[in-house]
């Protein structure tokens, strides 16, 4: 692990600046999320970590939770590396292609070239911070949506999501509401920063 921590810090400096590193403060998140992407059965069992969920990824503005997952890429193979969409610009798309966006991201987000089509993992950046949005007098909580259809297709297909996300699991309840919320606990592993991690944007 300690070997795949090196790596992580020295793929950080190459993509983001001399200024990048993992603190001791933030070993034990970055541990489960090296566990998780490395697909490590006896450590995520120490963690509690289910492999067949996804991550969400939890910690105040400015402690990394963009840049790590960014990272967690590298680790996986590449036809299995997943894309890193911010919720913002997801609600953005909606405005200008209304309900085809929620498609997009759940019964079109398979790769059709395979037999079985596999699908396709996606990471969701900073959930809760997109506007709940009215197409042609419609109101729509898009990601609410984009959640609740992926769900269906991790139940039947084994869907991977992963998100990050500023905000709490009652303010997620809040946002969203019961349903979603529910189904969120079904589909991720929580991870978590401490509530006092630094911001490393300053």
């Amino acid at each position: 692990m300690n070997d795949n921590l090196t790596i992580i810090q020295t793929k950080g400096k190459e993509m983001f600046g001399e200024h990048f590193q993992i603190i001791p403060e933030d070993y034990e998140p970055v541990h489960k999320l090296l566990t998780w992407f490395l697909q490590d059965e006896t450590q995520a069992q120490q963690f509690g970590l289910n492999l067949h969920k996804g991550i969400l990824l939890t910690g105040p503005i400015g402690c990394g939770k963009t840049s790590l997952m960014s990272l967690m890429r590298i680790l996986v193979p590449p036809q299995q590396r997943f894309g890193i969409k911010s919720c913002r610009e997801i609600t953005f798309d909606f405005i200008k292609d209304g309900f085809e966006t929620i498609q997009r991201y759940s019964s079109y987000a398979y790769n059709n070239s395979i037999n079985p089509p596999q699908p396709h993992t996606h990471c969701f950046d900073d959930l809760g911070a997109e506007s709940t949005l009215k197409y042609y007098g419609n109101q729509c909580n898009v990601m609410g949506e984009i959640l609740l259809s992926r769900y269906d297709h991790f139940i039947n297909n084994h869907m991977i999501t992963h998100a990050t996300t500023n905000l709490s699991a009652s303010e997620l309840e809040s946002y969203y509401g019961n349903r979603v919320r529910s189904r969120m606990r079904e589909m991720f592993n929580l991870i978590a920063f401490d509530s006092s991690a630094k911001d490393k944007r300053k």
